[in-house]
């Protein structure tokens, strides 16, 4: 009987359940939040207003954008307590103390063990507005400086370079921030996703589902290709480097960073916008080399579209956050500074109807076998 059953290997292709979400079709290369593309997002919304979007439903009016941007701002700090914990274990990766100090603020804040859709959306808004703080507080600390004190009249991406830096950020740095965190805030049922959706499936708290979608985020093979598409670009070096270095990688079977997608055969929709701003930003900066290496490396990669090795969201990325002077092992915890929303509302679907979520294993182990006593073995 068990030679009939079809093993789906990291579930790959299996449909668990409904979202009214995320829809995303690799073929063709389209995200849409909600039934907007995400085009029309990364071009015309504000972080803010997609929060809304995802966690509501519906993009806001503006009495409706402003108080719900309002509770977002009001909610940024976090306790003294939660503060202390991070300058204990300050030397940690960033996300081993994000996940952390979110722990903490379960174990600080009464209200985050409370269960209901209601309760979920208010530790949601909360938790979305606190994390910036938490990951800029942890790299302020872990460098001997003080916190930046969250800056009520910045709006939530210009508020995290402010906290992050300690200085006030243009308009165009500000606006690539939000665009960042709009393009990763909902992507359907990635790993992360998943995971948070299995906790709440044991009727946890949102906290803890939370802790789960970080850790999970935390792996390289989901958060990491920022990070490695920027020790790429350093590793090239130059334009001129990227044909040879493509070259090589592929002829010894090795993928190339930031190619290629467990979605998407079409390029991913989201990497173009991340690409127009590497493009402004380097030159803001005075380092367009930056970008001109990574478009070598798309030039090079041109034969290999045929295969799905297409360029993704993470490509351009890691370059912005390089050209902020963001050290690298805080480019996982920025992208869950944007996925919040969806991780979210995530949970909160998973409550709607809940289920355990309990899928089988095919048992492959040795055939039933008599017990032998321990003298005997």
């Amino acid at each position: 009987m068990t030679d009939n059953v079809k093993i789906n290997r990291g579930l790959k292709g299996v449909y668990f359940e409904r979202s009214g979400v995320s829809d995303i079709d690799g073929a063709a290369g389209t995200l849409q939040y909600r039934g907007y593309s995400i085009h029309d997002l990364a071009t015309h919304a504000t972080f803010e207003e997609v929060c809304h979007l995802l966690m509501k439903g519906e993009l806001p009016n503006a009495a409706e954008l402003a108080a719900f941007d309002a509770e977002l701002r009001a909610a940024r700090s976090v306790p003294d307590a939660v503060l202390d914990i991070i300058r204990v274990c300050k030397d940690g990766h960033p996300m081993d103390v994000l996940r952390t100090a979110v722990s903490a603020l379960a174990a600080l804040e009464s209200d985050s063990v409370e269960t209901g859709e209601e309760a979920f959306l208010r530790n949601g808004m909360r938790l979305t507005a606190q994390v910036p703080t938490l990951v800029a507080a942890h790299e302020a600390i872990r460098n001997g400086r003080d916190p930046v004190t969250p800056d009520s009249s910045l709006g939530h991406a210009a508020n995290w370079l402010w906290m992050l830096k300690g200085e006030k950020p243009s308009d165009d740095a500000a606006r690539l921030a939000d665009v960042d965190f709009i393009l990763h805030a909902e992507h359907g049922a990635n790993a992360s996703s998943f995971a948070a959706r299995v906790t709440v499936g044991t009727e946890a708290n949102l906290h803890g589902a939370i802790v789960t979608a970080l850790s999970t985020l935390a792996g390289p093979a989901h958060g990491g290709a920022a990070e490695d598409v920027m020790k790429m670009v350093k590793e090239i070096g130059t334009p001129e480097n990227a044909a040879a270095y493509v070259k090589a990688k592929r002829a010894n079977r090795e993928a190339v960073t930031g190619f290629g997608h467990r979605v998407y055969r079409a390029e991913d929709p989201r990497a173009r916008h991340m690409r127009e701003g590497v493009r402004k930003l380097g030159d803001e900066m005075g380092a367009p080399e930056w970008y001109e290496i990574l478009q070598a490396v798309v030039e090079a990669m041109k034969p290999y579209s045929r295969h799905g090795l297409n360029v993704n969201v993470d490509f351009y990325s890691g370059v912005i956050y390089q050209l902020h002077g963001i050290p690298m092992d805080l480019y996982v915890p920025i992208f869950a500074i944007g996925r919040m929303p969806g991780w979210v509302i995530q949970c909160i679907e998973q409550q709607r109807g809940n289920i355990l979520i309990r899928p089988l294993t095919l048992y492959n182990g040795p055939e039933p076998r008599d017990w032998v006593s321990i003298d005997a073995r």
